[in-house]
């Protein structure tokens, strides 16, 4: 038994050592619809490295026409990215100094493309949240967003819903 209980204090030592790795208890990405076809989708990553990808429509096919709007969403899928892939994020997001930057990149006069929004929590409770259209940004913000948006594309989800 105490060497049951043992094993339990090693875990959670070790899970709490991997949850101070980072200080982001949360990066998500939300991209929105535009008035052709565009990926609609939220992702989440956790500190823990796993990944939520709750998919609405056009994010496992290339075209589309307006009937697929009439299709049922394609579904909640989970993943765990990589060790490498997880740490390029970190970097990205430190790179980027999420808590310096404007809540808002919008250029009103673009009215066709993807609203999104990027949120990062952070571990002492506070969360930056930075809304997003077509226009210009910083490079480091953008490096991020992209970064993110390929992640979605290269892991391999397993469909939960």
């Amino acid at each position: 038994m105490k060497y049951l209980f043992s094993l339990f204090i090693v875990l959670g030592l070790m899970s709490c050592a991997t949850s101070q790795n980072s200080k982001y208890s949360k990066i998500e990405y939300e991209v929105g619809p535009c008035f052709g076809f565009c990926p609609i989708y939220k992702i989440t990553i956790n500190p823990d490295r796993t990944a939520i990808l709750e998919a609405e429509h056009f994010n496992f096919s290339e075209g589309g026409d307006r009937s697929d709007f009439e299709k049922p969403r394609e579904g909640t899928f989970k993943s765990t990215i990589g060790k490498e892939n997880f740490d390029k994020l970190i970097a990205l997001t430190d790179a980027a100094n999420v808590k310096s930057l404007a809540d808002k990149y919008e250029d009103k006069r673009i009215m066709d493309a993807s609203r999104t929004i990027l949120t990062i929590g952070f571990f002492d409770g506070s969360q930056k949240e930075i809304k997003m259209s077509a226009g210009e940004k910083p490079a480091a913000l953008k490096s991020l967003y992209t970064y993110i948006s390929e992640l979605k594309q290269n892991q391999k989800w397993e469909k939960v819903k």
